[in-house]
């Protein structure tokens, strides 16, 4: 640790294991789908390996995927998992249940509009930035009462933790698209960089699978 460091946190953020509806192509969003046998095995698979980082707080959508995900982890750390609607997926609309091609062929006018940047076309959906928005805000409130040194853990998923992550950094919108989704069962991790009085958060890990490494390069930021 170089002079003037202080211990800084960390936050593990987790997609949910597969569903049928993962499998099937078909837009989940806020409905309530649950785990298939392959996702609840991907959720025990991880846990065993998320919980070597020692968290001291798990947080989930309270969508029962996330929180089967979530409660895989708790089960091994002996942590309750706490639940936060905010970390709910993008909420989709009437798009929900179907698949790419389904969508397109009942509102071809919406999802043009759609691919033309206007995401407000569909009925009942929010927008990637509102989703993104408050998972952000509900991240700087979890991490208000989080120690230094320790490890967060939110469950939730893939739309709403990509669009999540880049707004709690700060990325321009525009550029959002230039980052892949998460896999089922992957994570993304943050780290903050803390001195005396400046921190800063960045990104560690993308779609991860595997535990967290030390940087070891001439391009450690400083």
């Amino acid at each position: 640790m170089k002079p003037g460091a202080v211990a800084g946190r960390r936050v593990i953020l987790w997609r949910h294991g597969r569903t049928e509806w993962n499998l099937a192509g078909r837009v989940q969003g806020q409905t309530d789908i649950p785990l298939d046998a392959v996702g609840r095995q991907q959720a025990v698979d991880a846990a065993a390996r998320l919980a070597a980082l020692m968290p001291s707080r798990i947080v989930s959508s309270d969508l029962s995927r996330a929180f089967d995900t979530a409660s895989a982890l708790g089960a091994v750390t002996g942590l309750e998992v706490e639940i936060d609607v905010r970390l709910r997926e993008l909420a989709f609309g009437a798009r929900e249940g179907l698949t790419w091609r389904e969508s397109w062929e009942r509102f071809p006018a919406e999802m043009q509009a759609w691919a033309d940047g206007d995401e407000t076309q569909i009925e009942g959906a929010e927008t990637h930035a509102q989703a993104g928005a408050r998972l952000a805000e509900a991240l700087r409130e979890h991490l208000e009462s989080l120690p230094l040194g320790e490890t967060l853990v939110l469950v939730a998923h893939g739309a709403v933790l990509r669009t999540g992550i880049l707004s709690f950094l700060g990325i321009a919108e525009e550029s959002w698209r230039q980052f892949g989704g998460l896999s089922n069962c992957h994570w993304s991790v943050l780290e903050e960089s803390r001195y005396e009085d400046w921190s800063q958060w960045r990104l560690a890990e993308w779609n991860s699978g595997s535990l967290p490494e030390p940087v070891m390069s001439d391009d450690e930021a400083e």
